[in-house]
């Protein structure tokens, strides 16, 4: 990529894009492109097809999604299922008929088996039934996989398919209802202490292992491959079936729960205690990616945990 290349960041305001476009501009490019939701609706398939045309991008990054927790996975399953389709569906496409030069999908490790060998390795997927409370997401996420698989093999195109694993940071999202595990711990640990509650409900029994990457760690995964890597790179030429191409960006550590929320506590400064509410799901016991390959391709995380953890808590503390 050249510095000044023609890059379109879809989803610039989430988690995910917000930290690659501030990765991006502290590497030097200066054209990127950025639509609000206001702007350009992405399930709105002409309205895509218009904006590619005008704009004409060399690049494209494709972090929109509509993303949330067990809750509102389990909840609102026919929209997490539609919408991720259709924003896949139109930007890929158009991205194709564009001849964007490089195309970066990403997903999520939710498109691994519920009972997936640990750690999970690109070629698990697809081996048996994902975990039903995030199906419908799941279904959407591989879809998109193959979709740039197929189109780089029908068409010679040059779409990338990340999966990163359980993210936090900057510019994430702190609601209760829709939050994922550690933002939403953070929130209500930060709250018990400002009101002094006694105690603080952590969903489930804490026993369930989760990895956690910084999202700042993950955005530079994704621009080292943009810059460096092409689908060509993704898998062995003498494969006979070319599949499984994604890459896991994860950091291979795992922590419990309970010991989530202990690192979080000690972060914080709560001195309370902490009820697990075994009523609430646990959901897959064990989630851990194993990021050999993308090892391989020259990439390793660098912010451990703690770090990490008193980082975004500096930055929420600012909001």
């Amino acid at each position: 990529m050249k510095k000044d290349s023609k890059i379109y960041i879809a989803g610039h305001r989430g988690l995910v894009g917000s930290a690659i476009a501030k990765n991006l501009k502290q590497k030097g490019y200066t054209n990127l492109i950025t639509k609000t939701h206001k702007e350009l609706d992405l399930i709105d398939q002409q309205a895509v097809a218009k904006f590619f045309k005008k704009e004409k991008p060399e690049y494209v990054i494709l972090a929109a999604a509509k993303v949330g927790g067990i809750v509102a996975n389990n909840t609102y399953r026919a929209d997490f299922i539609y919408e991720n389709l259709q924003i896949q569906n139109n930007v890929i496409h158009q991205s194709y008929l564009s001849n964007v030069t490089k195309l970066l999908f990403l997903g999520s490790t939710c498109i691994y088996p519920k009972n997936a060998p640990q750690p999970m390795r690109e070629e698990y997927l697809l081996t048996s039934p994902l975990e039903y409370t995030n199906e419908p997401y799941a279904i959407a996420k591989i879809a998109g996989i193959k979709m740039c698989e197929s189109y780089n093999l029908q068409y010679g195109t040059n779409f990338i398919s990340v999966m990163p694993t359980n993210l936090y940071g900057p510019n994430d999202n702190f609601n209760l209802e829709t939050s994922h595990v550690l933002p939403a711990m953070l929130r209500k640990i930060h709250e018990a202490k400002l009101s002094s509650t006694p105690k603080v409900e952590i969903w489930g029994s804490g026993k369930p292992r989760r990895e956690f990457l910084y999202s700042e760690d993950m955005a530079d995964a994704c621009v080292f491959l943009l810059e460096n890597r092409d689908f060509k790179d993704m898998y062995n030429e003498s494969q006979k079936e070319i599949r499984n191409t994604h890459i896991n960006i994860g950091t291979g550590v795992d922590i419990s729960i309970k010991e989530l929320a202990e690192t979080i506590k000690k972060i914080v400064g709560y001195k309370g205690e902490f009820y697990f509410n075994t009523e609430k799901p646990d959901g897959t016991m064990i989630k851990l990616t194993d990021p050999s390959k993308l090892h391989t391709l020259g990439w390793r995380h660098k912010v451990e945990l703690e770090e990490g953890i008193k980082k975004v808590y500096a930055w929420y503390l600012t909001q």
